[in-house]
């Protein structure tokens, strides 16, 4: 599994570094902060969500690499603007300096606005596609990115600063900032492998049931993790007055809801066989990330050391 996991994502980082080869970009130093946040390693979730959705139906994920890049152009434009002294004033991603603490502010948003305008790009560039799919697969990034998904769900949690929010609300919030883009790698892959109506509805399932397993154990570690393992301060939602899972329920039901969207992820895959294992360990390793973040039990060990510390 580990070495699955680790041929997928040396494949992804093939991809991106391709996708930014500096003659590309006009301004040098644009390209280098374009460049220093997306190479910056993590562990390359949703493309490979992406990919292990087309598995899971029985075709071969890589071909789709492509696409799952685009996906992570995305997000890697949404962690360099959520990081901004205007959003959540970080100083650390993935064990080092954010984006606008060497670049400024500025450049930071222009290599944010890069990224996410390249990532439609390379989206409509996914080899052996149709027109039609890649109108489908564009739509489907476009709702996840924007402010019926992760834009609006950061919108929400802006607003709730300093606010007693319901866990409604916050369920709503996160099933936007970090649900929705996890919901559209899934069911991009699922729609490059041809999946019918039954299957992306239940792969969909999965996706949602997923990224909420896995906002609620970001919020657990973020009272339980240490800035050195998981590569950015802990507690930076409490300083920034910020709702979480556990902070509206306790730790011990923040954990209860967790294992239990883990057991809905499982069932929805319920119909797929055993192509659709990889997917399933994915779900369970939310439940088995230790203060490193990267811990999975059916491994029997750890990522290298040099991963540990980034985030997803």
């Amino acid at each position: 599994m580990l070495e699955e996991w680790n041929r997928r994502k040396a494949l992804v980082e093939q991809v991106l570094a391709r996708e930014l080869e500096p003659e590309r970009i006009i301004c040098p130093r644009l390209a280098d902060a374009m460049r220093y946040s997306l190479m910056a390693g993590g562990k390359r979730l949703r493309p490979i969500l992406l990919m292990a959705a087309a598995d899971a139906l029985g075709e071969n994920g890589d071909l789709y690499v492509t696409a799952g890049c685009a996906i992570e152009m995305i997000h890697t434009y949404s962690l360099i603007h959520d990081d901004l002294p205007a959003m959540d004033d970080d100083d650390l991603r993935r064990g080092r300096p954010t984006n606008h603490k060497i670049y400024g502010d500025g450049m930071a948003i222009l290599a944010g606005d890069g990224l996410q305008a390249l990532a439609f790009e390379v989206l409509m560039r996914q080899p052996g596609a149709s027109p039609d799919m890649l109108a489908s697969l564009t739509r489907e990034v476009a709702m996840a990115a924007g402010p019926c998904g992760m834009v609006g769900g950061q919108a929400i949690d802006l607003e709730s600063e300093g606010k007693d929010i319901s866990l409604d609300i916050l369920r709503r919030m996160h099933m936007g900032k970090t649900g929705a883009m996890f919901r559209a790698s899934v069911r991009c892959g699922a729609i490059l492998a041809g999946a019918s109506e039954a299957q992306l509805a239940a792969l969909s399932d999965y996706a949602d049931s997923f990224g909420l397993a896995f906002q609620i154990t970001d919020d657990i570690l973020d009272v339980t993790g240490s800035e050195a393992a998981i590569g950015k301060p802990v507690g930076s939602d409490e300083r920034n007055s910020k709702s979480t899972y556990v902070t509206l329920t306790s730790l011990d039901e923040a954990k209860e809801l967790a294992a239990n969207a883990v057991k809905k992820s499982h069932e929805a895959l319920g119909m797929f066989g055993t192509d659709a294992d990889f997917l399933r360990k994915l779900a369970t390793y939310l439940l088995e990330r230790k203060k490193s973040g990267l811990t999975y039990c059916w491994w029997r060990g750890d990522f290298p050391p040099a991963e540990r510390g980034r985030d997803a």
